[in-house]
């Protein structure tokens, strides 16, 4: 059992909180009042950020003494939306929001991971009709160890997770949202995740 805070309650965060404590973590989930979210990330091991990604880093650099020492899981994408509401460029294109938060906090392992899929797959991969993949990216090889064990616990199987590298590498992930709304445009709201054929 591990103690998770995951930042954020909306449906990414709501899912994620519901399925990791089905799976017998002791979860906390902090919503906007006022001190929530530091109250959960200093009492947590793991803290996910499943805030909106264009306010993420502020947020998170808020919370720099919390998250000292702490893993950082980081699923958000920041993008500036379209008027359809759906994501229509980077906020950090060149770069990624990863990166940015790694830079702003040197002392959180941070780890991007599940953010190249629509939320329904994050906690239920098997219900595609193919395999998806999860990736990995960031700097510490231990902290990508324990966000692994957290994806296998959530149902994502060992050889559907792909360690991409260093942190660097979240900038790739982060681009394959600029998919997201072609293919809900083209196909509708259906749970879908972008997975490397082999």
């Amino acid at each position: 059992m591990t103690t998770i805070a995951v930042l954020g309650n909306g449906r990414v965060g709501g899912s994620l909180a519901t399925a990791l404590t089905r799976a017998g973590h002791e979860v906390t989930v902090a919503d906007r009042a006022p001190g929530a979210a530091a109250d959960a990330a200093r009492t947590a091991r793991i803290v996910i950020n499943a805030t909106p990604g264009a306010g993420s880093l502020d947020r998170l650099v808020a919370l720099r003494e919390e998250l000292r020492d702490k893993i950082l899981v980081d699923v958000s994408n920041a993008t500036v939306d379209g008027p359809d509401g759906l994501p229509d460029s980077l906020i950090h294109p060149g770069s990624s929001l990863a990166e940015h938060i790694q830079e702003a906090l040197p002392e959180t392992r941070v780890v991007k991971t599940l953010n190249t899929m629509l939320f329904p797959v994050m906690t239920a991969p098997a219900t595609l009709t193919q395999a998806p993949d999860a990736f990995l990216s960031g700097d510490d090889p231990q902290a990508k160890q324990t966000v692994r064990q957290l994806l296998i616990d959530l149902g994502w199987r060992k050889e559907w997770i792909t360690d991409l590298g260093g942190i660097h590498t979240a900038r790739a992930t982060e681009a394959a949202i600029l998919f997201v709304p072609h293919v809900i445009r083209s196909s509708g709201f259906a749970p879908f995740a972008i997975s490397v054929a082999r």
